[in-house]
C-alpha cells in the first residue's frame, strides 16, 4: 500500500471515528420541570423553559436550596444549529438581582418543539 493510500485511509478512519463518537442529542432525556443543579450541593433547578431568541436560547429559572430558599435567575446560551434542531450551549447565568453570575456545563437540545437536557 502506498504512503498516500495509507494517509487517505487514516484520515477516513479518523472521520468515521469522529462521526461514531458524536453525541446524539435527540437521545438525551426530555427536560424535566425540576432537576439537580450541575453545581451540586443539593440545589434543584426549576421553571427551566428555554426559548430560542435569535442566536440565543434564554430562560428564567429558579435555584432552590435544600432549606427551601428560592433564588431567581436567568440564563442565556449560544444557539447552535445541530442535528436538525438547536443546541443551546455555553450557558451564562445571572441572578435576577445581579449579585451572582456564572457559567453552566448544562446544555439543552430543542427539535420539533421537544426540549432535551444533557445527561
Amino acid at each position: 500500500m502506498s504512503e498516500r493510500m495509507l494517509n487517505t485511509a487514516s484520515v477516513l478512519l479518523l472521520i468515521a471515528a469522529h462521526a461514531m463518537a458524536a453525541e446524539d442529542y435527540g437521545a438525551w432525556p426530555t427536560l424535566q420541570p425540576l432537576f439537580p443543579s450541575t453545581g451540586g450541593g443539593g440545589i434543584m433547578i426549576g421553571e427551566y423553559d428555554p426559548v430560542i431568541f435569535g442566536d440565543r436560547c434564554v430562560t428564567a429559572f429558579t435555584a432552590i436550596e435544600p432549606n427551601g430558599t428560592v433564588h431567581r435567575n436567568t440564563v442565556a446560551f449560544e444557539a447552535v444549529p445541530e442535528q436538525g434542531g438547536i443546541l443551546c450551549t455555553n450557558g451564562r447565568w445571572r441572578s435576577e438581582d445581579g449579585t451572582a453570575t456564572g457559567t453552566t456545563p448544562f446544555r439543552v437540545f430543542i427539535r420539533d418543539g421537544v426540549k432535551r437536557g444533557s445527561p
